[in-house]
């Protein structure tokens, strides 16, 4: 190192440590904050789905801010040194599914647990504390195969535009049949439907056919009065 650089080098280490010392002066300590722990426990699953030492090896419980907790034999944990805040409990494991925790512990170490809900953060539902967590459901990291269905043949659009022609070829050479044309109208009950004009006389007419029909019965009922009183 030449000479005339060992001031400047000189120099800029003093800076450096009065700012270092600057820094750590104005650091806050929280020295004296008090530490509460969070437990609870995580139920394993049955052992026919996965084999025990695969799950405690596979399964981690941690908060959102990386405080991490160790799963004991009988699935407990205890996160220690939490300070007082709102903390999300997760566990995490690559193949079920947990639904996370939400934990709040005010400054007088009251512990309140929630579920969290994202969708409607106001519908509050309490759980108990100690935590008590079981898995929901497992992953799928894939898709599962469809199964070869007779459906999906009957229904694939080629086989219908080849098979309804045939059918229908088939069946229209029936249907000009004069028997067959008989035994169809003879299963099939006809239905009389009324013209238009029919309706729309009934509609508008019907007042006074109703009227000229009670004026024919009177008529005929005094003939018959009538001829009884000769």
């Amino acid at each position: 190192m030449t000479p005339w650089l060992k001031p400047f080098v000189f120099l800029a280490l003093c800076v450096y440590i009065c700012v270092c010392g600057e820094a750590d002066e104005e650091a806050p300590v929280n020295i004296g904050a008090e530490k509460y722990k969070i437990e609870g426990r995580v139920i394993r699953p049955d052992a026919s789905l996965v084999s025990p030492p695969e799950w405690f090896a596979n399964t981690k419980v941690l908060t959102n801010n990386g405080q991490l907790g160790f799963l004991r034999e009988d699935g407990s944990f205890v996160i220690n040194n939490v300070p007082s805040g709102s903390y999300v409990v997760h566990v995490m494991n690559p193949t079920f599914m947990y639904d996370p925790l939400r934990v709040d512990i005010n400054q007088k170490g009251k512990i309140r647990a929630r579920a969290v809900n994202h969708i409607q953060p106001s519908n509050v539902v309490q759980m108990p504390h100690p935590l008590r967590m079981k898995a929901v459901t497992t992953y799928r990291y894939f898709i599962q195969r469809e199964q070869w269905r007779i459906t999906d043949l009957l229904m694939n659009p080629m086989v219908l535009m080849t098979v309804l022609p045939l059918a229908l070829m088939m069946i229209l050479p029936r249907l000009n049949d004069p028997e067959t044309r008989k035994e169809m109208e003879m299963q099939m009950p006809k239905m009389e439907t009324p013209e238009f004009s029919e309706i729309m006389t009934s509609l508008f007419g019907g007042s006074s056919t109703s009227q000229s029909q009670g004026c024919g019965q009177q008529k005929i009922r005094s003939r018959q009065n009538k001829r009884k009183d000769k």
